[in-house]
């Protein structure tokens, strides 16, 4: 069973500006392009990212300018806005660094490295440094738009047949909207945990209602009796 990768998720066609691109520029490929941020190239490699949030200080500080500057105390939040504010290309308001993540880097790692930096997106970049495309959150939902056949015949066939060396007609396997339900005997409790593991880790599964029986428990142990000498 192995795991999607980046390079498997990933939109490979980027919309992208350049260190030049005017901030109009900048503006007008978001909205042509329905997206909410463009990585910034310098000689074609990525070197920050501009999204609308970096693009709104235009309009909060109207521009910026010297009578606007925020007072001393400001947060250093706010003051960065306020230089943004003044910035006429993409290199004057991008963020740097950009965040990013190669092509053969699992979905899950991807899927947490975003939550943990709150990101929207990573950009993907191979191994001499070149942009080669975007992995958003919404190319990791599309996971969960598997077939439950196709989940059905995967857990029969690999996790039971290939892994656990269970014959799959001796197991009742249901898949409904992404929800696992297994039904059925093994040999040993161990087998069961194991079992209702793997199929929570399958990729596109939503829950797993592991109904699975073991003939006898083979996690625990019979208390040991203490012989003082």
């Amino acid at each position: 069973m192995r795991e999607p990768t980046v390079a498997s998720l990933m939109t490979r066609e980027v919309i992208t500006a350049d260190v030049g691109s005017s901030f109009k520029d900048v503006v007008k490929l978001l909205e042509d392009n329905a997206i909410s941020a463009v990585p910034v190239l310098d000689g074609g490699y990525p070197v920050g990212v501009v999204s609308e949030a970096d693009l709104l200080p235009k309009e909060e500080f109207r521009g910026g300018g010297a009578a606007e500057e925020p007072g001393l105390f400001a947060g250093r939040a706010v003051k960065h806005r306020w230089e943004q504010a003044s910035g006429l290309t993409a290199e004057d308001v991008m963020t740097v660094p950009v965040k990013t993540v190669s092509p053969d880097t699992a979905a899950s790692a991807a899927a947490r490295e975003l939550a943990a930096e709150g990101l929207r997106r990573l950009f993907v970049m191979d191994s001499d440094g070149a942009l080669v495309g975007v992995l958003s959150r919404r190319d990791l939902l599309k996971l969960f738009l598997r077939e439950d056949e196709e989940l059905r015949t995967e857990i029969r066939d690999e996790i039971f047949g290939q892994m656990l060396w269970v014959d799959p007609d001796g197991i009742d396997v249901e898949v409904t909207d992404g929800v696992v339900a297994l039904q059925g005997q093994l040999e040993r409790q161990s087998q069961v945990e194991v079992a209702g593991h793997l199929v929570r880790t399958l990729p596109g599964v939503v829950d797993v209602r592991n109904g699975l029986r073991a003939e006898w428990n083979d996690t625990t142990h019979p208390r040991q009796t203490e012989i003082f000498g």
